[in-house]
């Protein structure tokens, strides 16, 4: 797969709405690291399509410039592998624009389902064998990622489906959301 489209596979990071520390929701700022190292993970493993989601305006203009610099700019021509990554990053002010947008782009296979994580368990799951059968379906997965402290009770409850958490051996689990995005596509995708 290394480098090629999974056909039915997007991504997309929420930093509205998530929860902060004491469960408020709120928007939270996007991180050039975010963008940069879940775009790489993104195309190593052929995700279709990688969404930041922000109604914040600088927030958007910030992932563009970023995105432009390292596929029209002087990053381009740096950095190919880079561009490579980056083409894969398109801005969308909320979640359903993504879900609309994806489900127009795959007329054949509808709206995707969409698939939430968290870190925190407490509800039904689906694990990752059974979400890579339905990868390998004709409908799209969307796999919704949050910040800050994660995605608030009403985005996780709307979903079809809560991914497993991420569990290490030890009772610490507090994974950057860029390295969590990793290990997922990994443990859907990977050889």
């Amino acid at each position: 797969m290394n480098g090629s489209s999974t056909r039915n596979l997007y991504l997309a990071l929420i930093h509205y709405p998530v929860i902060n520390k004491h469960g408020d929701v709120i928007a939270s700022s996007v991180t050039n690291l975010d963008v940069h190292d879940i775009a790489r993970a993104a195309r190593t493993y052929g995700v279709r399509g990688y969404y930041v989601v922000t109604p914040l305006a600088d927030q958007i203009t910030l992932v563009q410039r970023l995105i432009s610099h390292w596929t029209n700019g002087a990053g381009a021509a740096y950095n190919p592998q880079r561009r490579l990554a980056l083409e894969l990053v398109r801005t969308r002010e909320t979640l359903a624009d993504v879900i609309a947008e994806i489900g127009a782009e795959n007329t054949a296979g509808g709206v995707p389902r969409t698939v939430v994580t968290s870190a925190r368990g407490g509800r039904p799951v689906i694990g990752f064998a059974a979400l890579r059968r339905l990868i390998d379906e004709d409908r799209p997965c969307l796999i919704v990622f949050g910040t800050a402290w994660g995605l608030p009770e009403t985005l996780m409850a709307a979903a079809d489906f809560a991914l497993a958490p991420i569990r290490g051996p030890g009772a610490y689990n507090h994974l950057s959301v860029r390295s969590a995005a990793t290990v997922v596509l990994d443990r859907l995708t990977g050889r």
